[in-house]
């Protein structure tokens, strides 16, 4: 397993001074930077470099606090920087152990090409180098890119890093939620179980026999498993939003029409598929210039 720095590049339409505040301010750095949740520059003392500390939020509660230092910064004549970085943890449940990297602002005619590459040694042993080139590496390249992308909207077009990353974090839970409802409708009921109440439903709505309602329930469940993969796989999904809030109003009155004794049920197709339409419009509006790690370019 051949160990590669990580690298991340994108242009960013802002005045130099503008973006150089916003990468080596600390106070606007952890607002952006998906891999820190907060950065603490500590006294500076005389000809030594600019340490600080900095802390990680993984969730349950557990976070990883580490140190870094700026153990250089470059101005070219051209108006060109480079800002070198040491860093790592004592954590002992932290993959990282040490690393280095440096972030490049260069001059372009109309906007700044920003650019990181880093390295780091991991814990663990071969089996914390294996982790890291399987899943964290990956993962931490990924969010690299995407706050670079959150900072470039910041500095562009105003909208706080916050309100971006509220909408990209909602987005994808819209996402998944539906991959995971249009697969299990389509699987359990159907094809697993096979529930007498789909057969029938499907039966009085077609007008045919026990076992033609069987087939044409297959089927269905096919088609929605189908389209809920598509919910992962396609990445316009502004459009499967579109799609949905034609499709779901139209099996609200497929069903009401194939057994309208369901309607007096608990969680019937009106209370359910009503809560499935108000999400896809809040997704649907939610949805439109989400950030993404694809807008940036991860080799040289």
């Amino acid at each position: 397993m051949k160990r590669k720095p990580i690298y991340v590049e994108l242009s960013i339409g802002a005045e130099m001074e503008k973006l150089w505040d916003a990468t080596q301010r600390p106070e606007q750095h952890e607002q952006w930077d998906l891999r820190f949740s907060s950065i603490t520059y500590l006294p500076k003392q005389e000809n030594e470099p600019q340490h600080f500390e900095y802390k990680t939020n993984i969730g349950f509660g557990l976070s990883i606090a580490g140190w870094g230092k700026s153990i250089g910064t470059f101005h070219a004549e051209d108006g060109s920087r480079t800002s070198s970085l040491h860093f790592g943890t004592d954590q002992v449940m932290s993959i990282i152990q040490e690393g280095k990297g440096y972030w490049k602002y260069k001059n372009e005619p109309d906007s700044i090409k920003f650019l990181t590459q880093y390295d780091y040694k991991t814990n663990f042993g071969a089996i914390g180098r294996f982790f890291d080139f399987l899943v964290f590496r990956p993962l931490i390249g990924w969010a690299t890119a995407l706050s670079f992308d959150v900072l470039k909207r910041w500095l562009e077009k105003g909208e706080s890093p916050s309100s971006q990353y509220t909408r990209f974090f909602s987005y994808w839970l819209i996402t998944i939620l539906f991959f995971f409802i249009w697969v299990y409708q389509g699987l359990i009921p159907k094809l697993v179980m096979m529930h007498p109440a789909e057969i029938a439903m499907t039966k009085n709505l077609f007008s045919m026999t026990t076992s033609q309602a069987s087939n044409i329930v297959s089927w269905i469940g096919i088609a929605e498993m189908v389209f809920g993969l598509v919910w992962l796989l396609y990445k316009n999904k502004r459009r499967l939003l579109g799609l949905q809030m034609i499709l779901l109003p139209l099996l609200t009155i497929s069903a009401a029409l194939a057994e309208p004794a369901s309607l007096g049920h608990p969680f019937n197709p009106i209370t359910f598929n009503v809560a499935l339409f108000v999400l896809t419009i809040i997704g649907f509006f939610t949805s439109k210039d989400i950030p993404s790690a694809r807008s940036c370019k991860r080799k040289r």
